[in-house]
C-alpha cells in the first residue's frame, strides 16, 4: 500500500501527525501464482462509497473524529464496509480538515498583512510630515533623532508580529514563519461617559451663611482631550517600552528589588539607583518635589485569566471592580482593539482618579496609555504609563511609571497575578495622620490592589455559587443574587461619596483638626437608585489606638448598637436607625473566606409603627489593607421585590458607614491582624436627604443637626471601644 500526498502538503504536516490512505482505494496484492515479472500488476479497484455511507460517516465524524477499533468495526458492519476502509476514510477526512484549516489561516494572514502594510505606509507618511511645534523642524523624542524613533517603533511592531505568527505556525508545522509587522489599527475616537454607581454632581446651593458648594476648578482630567495624530507614534513607543519594563520588574529580583526588613521577607523595595541604571530612558527624570513609590505583590485569585483581562480592559468594569480605589475613569481614545477577537495588542488612552476612603487624602489623577499583550508562555500583561509629557498645559501631581499586572493561567479557573505599582507623586497635601499609611504603600500600593482583587473575586464566586442552601427569608438563588447586587451598589455609592474626588467639594464646618466634620451637597433628580432631593453628605476621620480588626468586629455586630449605650447616653447617627429598638439579623450571606465578609439584612423591632416598616441592609468586608461596614435603610416592600429575584437597581439607597484602615505603623501593617499593637484610622460617613430639589437654600438647622449627629457618633464609638478595652 502506498501513500500519495502532494509534495507541498508534506511541508505542512508533521511526521507524527501524517495521515493518509484513502478508504476507497484498495489494491489487491498479487498471489504466488501471479508473481510473473513479465506480467503487469493489476490496477487498483476503486470502491466508491454510496451517498448513504458518506452521510453516515460524516455524521459519525462530527461526534467522534478518532474512532477506536471497536467503533470502526461496528460502523463498517452497519454500512457494509471493511474496518480498514473505515479507518482510511477517517484518516483522509482528518487530513482534509487540517489542510482546509491551514489554507484558511494562510488566507487570513495574507489579508491581515496587506492591511498592516497599508497602515505602515500611512504611519511613514505621518512621521515624515511631523514637525516640532516650537521650532518647526523635524519632531524628535528627547535625544533620539527622527529616523531612530521611527526605526524603534517599526522594530517593536515587527517583534510582536513575529512572536504572534510564529506561535500560530508552530502549532501546525513546528517552525517559525516570518511576515509583515503588526501595527495597531486606528479607529475613530471612542469617548466613554463616566460610569459610576451614583451621580456626584455639585449643586451650587448656598448653605446659609456658612459655606457654598461649587464645581471643582482644579479638576485636571476635565481639560484633557484625546491624543493628536502626531502624538500617536510616541504613545505606541512608550507603551512598548513600558511593557518590556513591566515584565522585567515582575521577573527580576536583587539587586533591582531588595528586601525591606528581616521580619517580612516577602515585602520588597525598589532600588532607585539600580532602576535608573537598568531603565535609563523611560518617561524622563523625576520632577522636583516628587517622591517615588514602588511596590510589588503576588497572589492566586479565584478567576479565569480571560475574565481578568476583560475587567482590566473594560473601563466600566474596572471602575466598579476597584470601586474603593478608582473614583472615576474614562477612555479618551482607543488606538487598537486587539487582534483575533481578543485584547492582545489593545491600546487605550485613558484618564483615571485614584482615592483613599477619606476626605483627608487628595486623589491622584493620571493621564496614561493602557496596553495589553499576550506573551509566548501563556501569560497576559496589562501595563499603564503616564502621558503627561505630551501635555503642554496643567501640571499633574502624580505620574505613573510602568505599572500594571501579569496574569498567569492556573488549573481549575484560578490565576496567578503579579502586580507592580510605580508612581512619582507630590503628596505634601496628605494629612499628617494619614501620611504613614500612604508611605507604607497600603493606601495606593500593589498590596492594596491585590488585596482588593482577592476579596472581590471571592465575592463574585459567592454570587455565582448555585449550591448554597436557601433560608426562610432568602428562598431562591435569584433572590440571593439580587440581594448581593443591591449590596454591591450600596458599597459603590458609599465609596463614591466618601473620598476627596475632584468631582466633590468638601467644606469644613469648624476648625482645622483631623476629626472635624466635612460636608458637601449633591442633587438627586431622576435617579431610580436614590430618593429625589438634596442629599447632604458628611464625613470625619480620626485615629483610634485599637487594632483595625477589633474595630471592624465591633461595628459590624448588630448587638453593638445596644452595647454602645452602656458607655454613653447620647443619641447619635449610629443607632438613630434603630431608634432605641432591638436590631435583629433576619438573613446573612457569606461572601468570602473571612467570617467578617458578608451581607446582612437587619430588622428593627421598635414600638414605633413607622420604624417597623424599615429594614437595614448591611455589608461588611475585610482584607489585609482595610475594611468597611456599610449600611442603608431599605423599604420593606422594595426589599420583598429584591428577595423574590426582582431588579435591585430601582431600590432607593442612601448608604452610610465606616471605612477602617491601619494607621501605617510598623506594628499594624495588616488590617487582618489583631494580635499586634497598633492604631486604626476610622472614617465615619453618612448621607441624609435634607430638602426637596427646588429649594435653593439649606437651613442652618440642618447643618447643625448633621454636625451634632456625626460628632455624637464619634463620641459614642470612642467611648464604647474604650469601655470594651477596659
Amino acid at each position: 500500500m502506498t501513500r500519495k500526498t502532494p509534495e507541498n502538503e508534506l511541508d505542512l504536516i508533521r511526521d507524527d501527525e501524517f495521515e493518509s490512505k484513502s478508504g476507497t482505494d484498495i489494491m489487491e496484492a498479487p498471489s504466488g501464482d501471479d508473481q510473473d515479472p513479465n506480467k503487469r500488476p493489476k490496477k487498483k479497484q476503486y470502491h466508491r462509497h454510496t451517498q448513504h455511507q458518506i452521510q453516515e460517516l460524516e455524521s459519525f465524524f462530527k461526534e467522534c473524529p478518532h474512532p477506536d477499533d471497536k467503533q470502526r468495526k461496528d460502523l463498517g458492519k452497519r454500512l457494509g464496509l471493511e474496518p480498514l476502509q473505515v479507518k482510511f476514510w477517517f484518516q483522509n477526512k482528518r487530513t482534509q480538515m487540517k489542510s482546509q484549516h491551514e489554507r484558511h489561516e494562510n488566507t487570513q494572514l495574507r489579508n491581515e498583512n496587506e492591511k498592516l502594510r497599508a497602515e505602515n505606509i500611512r504611519y511613514k507618511e505621518a512621521l515624515t510630515t511631523a514637525t516640532c511645534p516650537n521650532c518647526g523642524g523635524p519632531a524628535t523624542i528627547g535625544e533620539m533623532s527622527f529616523d531612530e524613533q521611527h526605526l524603534r517603533i517599526e522594530n517593536a511592531r515587527l517583534r510582536e508580529e513575529i512572536d504572534r505568527i510564529s506561535g500560530i505556525a508552530a502549532k501546525y508545522v513546528g517552525k517559525p514563519m516570518l511576515n509583515y509587522p503588526q501595527l495597531p489599527s486606528l479607529g475613530p475616537p471612542t469617548r466613554s461617559p463616566l460610569d459610576h454607581g451614583i451621580t456626584a454632581a455639585n449643586l451650587g446651593h448656598q448653605l446659609g451663611e456658612m459655606f457654598t458648594t461649587s464645581t471643582s476648578a482644579g479638576d485636571l482630567l476635565r481639560s484633557i482631550s484625546g491624543p493628536t495624530d502626531a502624538d500617536k507614534p510616541i504613545i505606541i513607543e512608550l507603551a512598548v517600552a513600558a511593557m518590556e519594563e513591566l515584565i522585567r520588574l515582575a521577573q527580576t529580583g536583587e539587586p533591582l528589588w531588595i528586601q525591606s526588613s528581616e521580619n517580612n521577607p516577602h515585602e520588597v523595595l525598589l532600588n532607585e539607583e539600580e532602576y535608573a541604571r537598568t531603565f535609563p530612558r523611560g518617561i524622563g527624570p523625576k520632577s522636583l518635589g516628587f517622591k517615588s513609590e514602588a511596590s510589588r505583590e503576588s497572589a492566586v485569585v479565584i478567576m479565569n485569566y480571560v475574565n481578568l483581562v476583560e475587567i482590566l480592559m473594560d473601563v466600566n468594569q474596572w471602575t466598579n471592580f476597584f470601586t474603593g480605589i478608582v473614583s472615576k475613569a474614562t477612555i479618551l481614545e482607543v488606538l487598537s482593539t486587539g487582534v483575533a477577537g481578543n485584547y492582545n495588542g489593545a491600546l487605550q488612552v485613558m484618564t483615571a482618579e485614584f482615592q483613599v476612603p477619606t476626605p483627608l487624602v487628595p486623589t491622584r489623577e493620571n493621564y496614561f496609555v493602557r496596553y495589553c499583550k499576550q506573551h509566548a508562555d501563556g501569560a497576559w500583561a496589562v501595563v499603564d504609563v503616564s502621558l503627561d509629557n505630551l501635555r503642554s498645559t496643567s501640571v499633574s501631581r502624580c505620574r505613573r511609571r510602568p505599572s500594571g499586572c501579569i496574569i498567569q493561567e492556573l488549573p481549575n479557573g484560578y490565576s496567578k497575578v503579579t502586580w507592580i505599582e510605580h508612581v512619582e507623586v507630590d503628596d505634601r497635601a496628605v494629612h499628617s495622620i494619614y501620611r504613614p499609611l500612604v508611605d507604607s504603600g497600603l493606601a495606593f500600593g500593589a498590596k492594596r490592589w491585590v488585596a482588593t482583587l482577592e476579596r472581590i473575586c471571592e465575592r463574585l464566586a459567592s454570587v455565582m455559587a448555585s449550591n448554597i442552601p436557601t433560608g426562610d427569608v432568602i428562598t431562591s438563588p435569584e433572590g440571593r443574587k439580587s440581594m448581593l447586587k443591591l449590596a454591591e451598589r450600596m458599597v459603590m455609592s458609599f465609596c463614591a461619596g466618601v473620598g476627596a474626588s475632584t468631582a466633590h467639594t468638601w467644606t469644613t464646618l469648624s476648625g482645622s483638626g483631623a476629626d472635624d466634620v466635612r460636608v458637601m451637597t449633591r442633587k438627586s433628580i431622576d435617579d431610580p437608585g436614590r430618593p429625589p432631593g438634596i442629599v447632604l453628605s458628611a464625613a470625619t476621620s480620626f485615629w483610634l489606638p485599637v487594632p483595625t480588626k477589633r474595630i471592624f468586629d465591633f461595628l459590624r455586630d448588630e448587638n453593638s448598637r445596644n452595647e454602645a449605650s452602656k458607655f454613653t447616653n447620647f443619641s447619635c447617627l449610629w443607632d438613630i436607625l434603630s431608634n432605641g429598638g432591638l436590631v435583629q439579623e433576619m438573613a446573612h450571606i457569606a461572601n468570602g473566606r473571612d467570617s467578617g465578609n458578608g451581607v446582612s439584612l437587619l430588622r428593627v423591632n421598635s414600638g414605633n409603627s413607622t420604624q417597623n416598616n424599615m429594614l437595614i441592609l448591611q455589608e461588611s468586608c475585610l482584607d489585609s489593607t482595610g475594611c468597611y461596614v456599610i449600611y442603608a435603610p431599605v423599604d420593606i416592600a422594595a426589599m420583598n421585590v429584591v428577595l423574590s429575584g426582582g431588579d435591585p437597581d430601582y431600590v432607593a439607597l442612601l448608604p452610610s458607614g465606616f471605612a477602617i484602615l491601619p494607621d501605617g505603623s510598623s506594628n499594624a501593617s495588616s488590617a487582618e491582624n489583631t494580635n499586634v499593637a497598633g492604631g486604626s484610622l476610622l472614617t465615619v460617613a453618612f448621607q441624609i436627604l435634607v430638602d426637596s430639589v427646588p429649594t435653593a437654600k439649606l437651613s442652618l438647622g440642618s447643618v447643625a443637626t448633621v454636625n451634632s449627629l456625626i460628632k455624637c457618633t464619634v463620641e459614642r464609638i470612642k467611648a464604647a471601644i474604650q469601655g470594651e478595652n477596659a
